[in-house]
């Protein structure tokens, strides 16, 4: 493909692009289609000689599209958001364009400074303590995801515990990790990729009504686990759990892990772009104990997947753990000490220059622009949540700090899972479940930028009438 060739061409994917978000709101959210349809609609090989791009994106259109869960509709308020914007997608194509390998600070100079630049722009957009900015002992990275921070955290905590054993000897199965009952499922993966296994978890109650960590219950975890001689390395806390959006109390776990030395790692995968609004900031209280912090910009700030930003107080920590130095990466200017090979901060050695869209996205729209971006989510939720509290066949399951409500009907789990199956069958919305102390619930995430008042309205007015069916 010529320069020339794919300036026509990528000028019509982009017109592709343009008109499937100009076309969104009339798609079904979901495929009604079986598993199994498009790979049975595709050919059964590639062509003997190339085909035009219009070939390829008519078959985009008849083919593919038809069969997605299509996350960018207005409709879709499953899981929680996984939004991307214009600028998004151009600084993904420019990334795409280069072809930076960024491994290194020598493999991509500006690719590493940008990077660096963007986790401290982000550090003050969320007014994060001083000591994760990169002009002090800590600093930010760009992960794939949270699942990935918590990993590296793990790592990195380990390796502190065990004062740098854990490189030469292997995993000491006597670590322990603890996270609340209502954290991300990623904390036992990686404790399980870290070699602690399924043991090496300990699930920490949280208090019946906020749904957060029991502080006490963490101290009495800790201290039975030291008076059985077990190490207590990593505590995760969260920021907005995945099933309600519960904010676990950061002062008091914080100052328990102080006290015993314990990593914590903070995850606000979804919550922490909240934070960008001053009034909102109230969740990361207690934040200043955090060894490591991370959120995605890829879930509620307007960056395509993948983006999770991630923060340490401490880099030389997380180096430590993590390096590895063959000879073939062997160079100047990372032997003089004086730049960031961000292969050290993460698993795998090659990175994308994933830099370039948070770029975009935070010049596109400034400040201004992503606040009031998360002032209308949290709106149109708080909207929503006043429907569903003035209906009497329904009650919210937990608060709504943020853009997710979680709601049920009074009349019981089997009810609120055929008023689920109901809603979204009509194409029109898509809502996920989870279970609140035991109870089938509702969830409903507001994120989209394409999603407006009408929207969650008529999301409403959907649950409503098929309510009346019960």
């Amino acid at each position: 493909m010529t320069p020339d060739e794919f300036r026509r061409a990528g000028h019509a994917v982009v017109d592709w692009i343009a008109d499937y978000w100009a076309t969104l709101e009339r798609r079904p959210v979901t495929s009604p289609d079986p598993p199994g349809a498009l790979a049975a609609a595709l050919p059964a090989g590639p062509t003997e000689h190339g085909e035009p791009v219009d070939a390829v994106l008519a078959d985009l259109d008849a083919l593919v599209a038809p069969r997605l869960t299509h996350w960018q509709h207005p409709g879709f308020f499953g899981y929680f958001p996984a939004n991307t914007s214009g600028p998004s997608v151009l600084g993904d194509l420019v990334s795409s364009g280069l072809g930076v390998q960024g491994m290194l600070w020598a493999t991509g100079p500006a690719a590493t400074e940008l990077e660096t630049a963007m986790l401290d722009w982000l550090a003050d957009l969320l007014d994060l303590p001083k000591r994760f900015r990169s002009t002090g002992s800590g600093g930010g990275v760009i992960q794939d995801s949270a699942s990935s921070a918590t990993l590296v955290a793990t790592l990195a905590a380990l390796h502190r515990a065990g004062g740098g054993r854990w490189r030469r000897a292997g995993v000491d199965r006597r670590y322990r990790v603890y996270a609340s009952t209502q954290a991300h499922s990623s904390v036992e993966k990686a404790a399980l990729i870290a070699g602690l296994g399924e043991q090496g978890v300990r699930p920490v109650e949280v208090d019946p009504e906020t749904l957060a960590m029991d502080p006490a219950a963490l101290r009495a975890a800790i201290e039975a686990d030291l008076a059985a001689g077990e190490v207590p390395a990593l505590v995760v806390a969260t920021i907005g759990t995945t099933s309600t959006t519960a904010v676990d109390p950061l002062p008091e776990i914080g100052a328990i892990c102080a006290e015993h030395g314990v990593w914590l790692h903070v995850d606000a995968a979804y919550a922490g772009a909240a934070a960008v609004c001053p009034e909102l900031r109230w969740s990361h209280a207690g934040l200043e104990y955090a060894d490591s912090y991370c959120f995605d910009p890829h879930k509620w700030l307007l960056t395509g997947f993948d983006c999770d930003a991630f923060w340490v107080a401490d880099r030389a920590s997380l180096i430590e753990a993590l390096t590895v130095l063959p000879e073939y990466l062997r160079n100047a200017a990372s032997e003089s000490g004086a730049v960031i090979d961000y292969r050290d901060w993460q698993v795998p050695l090659g990175r994308r220059f994933r830099a370039l869209k948070l770029w975009f996205v935070l010049r596109w729209y400034g400040v201004e622009g992503l606040r009031t971006h998360i002032r209308t989510g949290v709106a149109l939720a708080d909207r929503f949540a006043d429907r569903v509290r003035a209906d009497e066949r329904f009650e919210l399951a937990a608060a709504h700090p943020f853009s997710l409500v979680c709601f049920r009907l009074q009349a019981g789990d089997e009810a609120s899972a055929r008023l689920l199956a109901r809603v979204n069958a009509t194409g029109r919305v898509h809502l996920t479940q989870t279970r609140v102390s035991g109870r089938y619930t509702l969830r409903l995430a507001v994120g989209s930028p394409f999603t407006t008042q009408t929207h969650v309205d008529e999301a409403w007015e959907l649950l409503s009438a098929a309510a009346d069916e019960e």
